[in-house]
């Protein structure tokens, strides 16, 4: 392993670790013991899930405890956005057009940011602890304008922290902040198991059950994120004369799971979002919807398996291009066998990639939402869901796979320059 990969390992740890640091720094005025109790009594509903995604900030009401998720959310906007109006999608493409995309999804972020900071901090204004101590010791408008810097400078640090992960580090860098924030849970969620299991509240043989739907989760997402389907390849004679000396792929790999973890990811910003905002309402008919929301409920599961269908294909349209595909094929003299170059080498890749993302999608929803129904037919008292497997087995392969081209690569700068 060479000096640079490790650097890069190392800056990406070093990172995570300072996120993990602004995860037990409160908003100043808060009784942290209230919070906590509060999250506690809504660790199966939609806080819950809130909560988990935040690596445990939101029950300390860090001022990271909003998490990366206004980020996602801005993001999400903006790639909607871009695929509605054809001159902001020409922006993004273009080299300068992309930095003023990126500002306008920072913007954005800082918008989505105060709202949901606002909605946090009034929501906080009648909660109290079982003693009827409150959950802000200081004066209600002096909180909400101080809450609402924090969890900006909190929101606003993470983003910087991604970027920097992903420039510096290993790459994935926002990716990489939700993976670390659900890993940490982990070793808190077995002592909780454990202590279910002490109090005869969860069998023991129901938490087998628990931790062989989480092995066959993680197999299929390794199976089906290993699987690809191979295009053949074809070069003209003069193509493979011209290029005897260099390796040619005679055939384009195109993944089962095109989109990746994007779906999923954006599955739970968007119904998470409305759920913090409706947390702060007493109103019946907003309780009543926002229970409609809980990660607990049928809705709540047949609503995640609509949103990751629709953004394994709306994502996969934007990430897989055919036609720049067989332009570059037919620049490089390359064919599909039987398929004419051009529009019908588009159109056929086009169809490939159509009937995987079918694929992929309907595997994406199923790993999100069905462990669940398994888990709530075993009687579990805590919120258990795909999703978290699903995203940590993807971002963690994926950075394995990132680490091990660096690695390739460095062998091969090595090898040349030991022929020259």
């Amino acid at each position: 392993m060479n000096r640079a990969l490790i650097n890069k390992i190392l800056i990406t740890l070093g990172f995570l670790f300072a996120y993990r640091v602004l995860a037990y720094v409160p908003v100043p005025g808060v009784n942290i013991d209230v919070i906590r109790e509060f999250f506690t009594s809504n660790s199966s509903n939609a806080l819950g899930m809130f909560n988990m995604f935040s690596g445990g900030a939101a029950e300390r009401l860090s001022i990271i405890s909003l998490g990366i998720m206004p980020y996602i959310t801005a993001s999400i906007i903006m790639e909607l956005l871009a695929a509605t109006f054809p001159n902001l999608g020409k922006m993004k493409k273009e080299r300068d057009g992309m930095q003023k995309y990126m500002q306008i999804i920072r913007y954005a972020t800082i918008v989505i940011t105060v709202i949901q900071a606002i909605g946090v901090s009034i929501g906080l204004q009648s909660l109290t602890g079982r003693d009827g101590a409150s959950a802000i010791m200081i004066d209600m408008n002096l909180f909400i304008g101080i809450s609402c810097v924090s969890m900006l400078t909190g929101t606003m640090l993470l983003m910087w922290i991604g970027e920097q992960i992903t420039q510096r580090g290993i790459g994935n860098g926002i990716s990489l902040i939700i993976f670390a924030g659900i890993v940490s849970g982990i070793p808190s969620a077995i002592g909780g198991t454990i202590d279910l299991v002490n109090t005869g509240e969860l069998n023991f043989l129901v938490v087998i059950a628990i931790a062989l739907v989480i092995l066959a989760t993680v197999g299929v997402v390794i199976y089906v994120e290993m699987g690809e389907r191979r295009v053949p390849i074809s070069y003209s004679r003069k193509t493979v004369m011209q290029n005897q000396n260099k390796r040619i792929m005679n055939y384009i790999p195109i993944k089962v799971n095109l989109s990746g973890v994007i779906p999923p990811i954006f599955a739970s910003a968007i119904l998470m979002f409305p759920g913090t905002i409706l947390q702060a309402s007493t109103n019946e008919f907003i309780v009543a919807i926002n229970d409609f929301l809980n990660p607990n409920s049928y809705f709540f599961n047949i609503l995640t398996f609509l949103f990751i269908l629709f953004f394994a294909y709306f994502y996969a349209s934007i990430t897989f291009n055919a036609k720049d595909i067989s332009e570059n094929l037919k620049r490089q003299g390359g064919f599909i066998p039987g398929v004419r170059p051009g529009e019908s080498t588009a159109n056929f890749l086009n169809e490939v990639a159509s009937r995987l993302t079918l694929t992929g999608s309907i595997y994406l929803g199923l790993i999100s939402t069905l462990p669940w129904v398994l888990v709530k037919f075993m009687g579990v008292p805590f919120y258990f869901g795909g999703t978290s497997v699903l995203i940590v087995v993807q971002v963690a392969l994926d950075t394995m796979r990132k680490i091990e081209a660096q690695v390739y690569m460095s062998k091969y700068q090595t090898l040349s320059a030991v022929g020259l």
